[in-house]
């Protein structure tokens, strides 16, 4: 409630989250069982979807005991983050996991009534704020000293932007406390900020071997809370949902119970009544249709289980995942190691069938605009496939930022969280068969009521002029490679802050990329444009490593990372996997300590 509420909410919007979620980002994750394999063995496949960066996120690790026993436990590969104890994803001797974001909805607002001599209000008394200073140091300049004010609930996290009055629509229950002259603060309650054991469950499932061994490190991963499928070389397949889930008291009133509102924070109904029980979270083992996929879609329905979140993924990634895997099955396919990363490589925009049948049934009069149009039905014919090197795949995917902004731009002005991406498919989809919808209707229009087929004629005008003028007249010689780029940036020594030679070894070249919003290769892009005023395909997200187990043949396996295995610009690893990654291949994930002996080119020993 107040604008002191939207300021939190766009401060929390910027704490990370482990592994991708939102329009542009996400992770994929399936298991197959070795009913349909070819090795005869579960085979795991994982993408976790991330800001793309240089150097990359994971490190490629091996964890090996020179000896296993009580006192040295770890015989464990796969990758890991810089500093981070234990292998995050990876594989053993006896099982593969694989983690997405679930999601769950971990955080609250709560309305505080703060007063001016240090007080809050709570259950009808007055209670002292709790008071701590940070200090941040500052290289080459003065530390920075932070007073962190905090009631029981959590931080106050709008001081520095300042407190205000509640907005209109905000629900207050009846008997309220005034807000008073500065308003209610809001105050954060996190998972996050509570003490955990996640670091117990990384260990915990590095020496996992079974799925209850899954299921007793799911117990301890608190936060975040990440959905694990995994595969064991006795043949299960299977996933589990960990996490520290809050249970909201449920008061009747004006305030949903579901987090969805901020909580009044004085009075103690409405606080949090504990965390669902580990053993009441969703899981599923060996299901009869021999595959799982996991890639941020809802795993509960709104009837069933505990309250988990609203926004769960709309599931166009885990949907094209099923059908790609329940085709192969019908057709007595095998699935392989090399066939799993394809899968992880699929392009199809889900967008495609959703908007063609509207935009073939136009009836277009220009044909300068026809010869554009007979590039999309070419593409439709192919799939809709947004590869890099589509002509298709340009003006359609020019034509749905152009088809966003006239039809929700106008409404929420453009740059303002209206992405393109994931949702606003879903809400399109919902919206194609409503051509008078008044969400068509473009509201900076006078007296005059656009509809559906109206704005669609408008945004493929406007995307034919658009690409004309930076790709050329010639619809033939498009590509949407030639917009839609993946860049990678340096977190510190970007190109906006150091000189260019140093820039141009930190931060790699954009160059083409396959994929888009919601598709499975989820190269994402969000409807912006540049400050020239022109649309910015550029992706700054997407598959952040490729990894396929074979639980048949550990040696089998693939794997590949965003750069490569260092974090030193001047180093030949800084940059040694990326064209690999651009182009879809992986590299041998050897585990068997013969083969990696074979293999290895330098050995670098640590002794005391």
């Amino acid at each position: 409630g107040s604008d002191a509420v939207i300021s939190a909410m766009d401060a929390l919007a910027a704490v990370p989250t482990l592994l991708g979620r939102g329009d542009a980002t996400g992770s994929n994750s399936f298991v197959v069982s070795g009913e349909h394999t070819a090795s005869g063995l579960p085979i795991l496949a994982n993408d976790p979807h991330l800001e793309l960066g240089a150097p990359g996120l994971w490190y490629q690790v091996g964890l090996h005991c020179t000896a296993t026993g009580p006192d040295c436990t770890f015989d464990v590969g796969g990758f890991s983050f810089s500093g981070m104890p234990g292998v995050i994803i990876g594989h053993n001797d006896a099982l593969a996991w694989g983690l997405t974001n679930m999601g769950p909805d971990v955080s609250d607002f709560f309305l505080e009534r703060v007063y001016a001599d240090g007080t809050y209000e709570y259950d009808g008394e007055r209670i002292p704020l709790e008071t701590r200073t940070e200090t941040i140091s500052v290289n080459g300049g003065e530390d920075r000293i932070l007073e962190v004010r905090s009631t029981q609930h959590g931080p106050l996290i709008t001081r520095t932007m300042g407190a205000m009055d509640l907005l209109s629509g905000t629900p207050v229950p009846a008997g309220s406390p005034p807000g008073g002259v500065d308003g209610y603060q809001v105050a954060l309650r996190w998972t996050a900020l509570d003490p955990g054991r996640t670091v117990e469950a990384i260990f915990a499932i590095n020496r996992a071997r079974t799925a209850q061994d899954v299921a007793r490190a799911a117990a301890m991963f608190e936060v975040p809370a990440q959905a694990i499928v995994f595969a064991t070389t006795s043949g299960d397949i299977g996933f589990q949902a960990p996490g520290r889930i809050p249970i909201r008291g449920e008061v009747d009133g004006p305030v949903p119970s579901d987090g969805t509102w901020p909580r009044p924070g004085w009075d103690p109904e409405y606080d949090w009544q504990g965390y669902v029980p580990a053993s009441q979270l969703p899981s599923l083992l060996n299901p009869e249709e021999g595959y799982i996929v996991a890639a941020n879609q809802a795993v509960t329905t709104p009837e069933e289980g505990p309250f988990l979140t609203h926004d769960f993924d709309p599931g166009y990634r885990s949907q094209r995942i099923r059908a790609i895997l329940n085709g192969l099955i019908a057709g007595d396919e095998e699935i392989t190691v090399a066939g799993a990363n394809e899968i992880m490589l699929d392009s199809r925009n889900p967008l495609g069938p959703i908007l063609m049948p509207a935009i073939m049934r136009l009836e277009i009069e220009d044909d300068f605009l026809q010869s554009a149009v007979d590039e999309l039905a070419e593409w439709r014919d192919a799939g809709y496939p947004n590869d890099a090197d589509s002509a298709g795949a340009a003006f359609f995917n020019t034509t749905w930022a152009y088809v966003a902004l006239r039809a929700f731009g106008d409404e929420l002005g453009e740059n303002q969280g209206m992405s393109g991406g994931s949702r606003w498919v879903q809400v399109v989809h919902g919206m194609i068969g409503q051509p008078e919808s008044a969400w068509w209707d473009d509201v900076t229009t006078v007296a005059v009521t656009e509809t559906r087929d109206e704005i669609l004629l408008q945004s493929l005008t406007e995307a034919r002029a658009h690409l004309t003028r930076v790709l050329g007249k010639n619809p033939s010689t498009w590509r949407w490679g030639d917009l839609h780029k993946s860049a990678f940036y340096h977190p510190i020594l970007t190109a906006d802050s150091v000189p260019g030679p140093i820039a141009s070894l930190t931060n790699p070249a954009p160059f083409p990329s396959d994929g888009g919003i919601a598709t499975v290769n989820a190269n994402g892009w969000s409807v912006t444009k540049d400050e020239r005023g022109m649309l910015d395909f550029t992706s700054t997200s997407g598959p952040s490593m490729r990894m396929v187990v074979d639980l048949a043949d550990l040696d089998a396996s693939t794997w590949v990372v965003t750069t490569g295995t260092s974090g030193h610009p001047w180093s030949g690893h800084y940059t040694d996997q990326l064209a690999a990654w651009r182009d879809g291949e992986v590299y041998p994930w050897l585990w068997s300590e013969e083969a990696v002996g074979e293999a290895s080119r330098n050995t670098l020993t640590l002794t005391p």
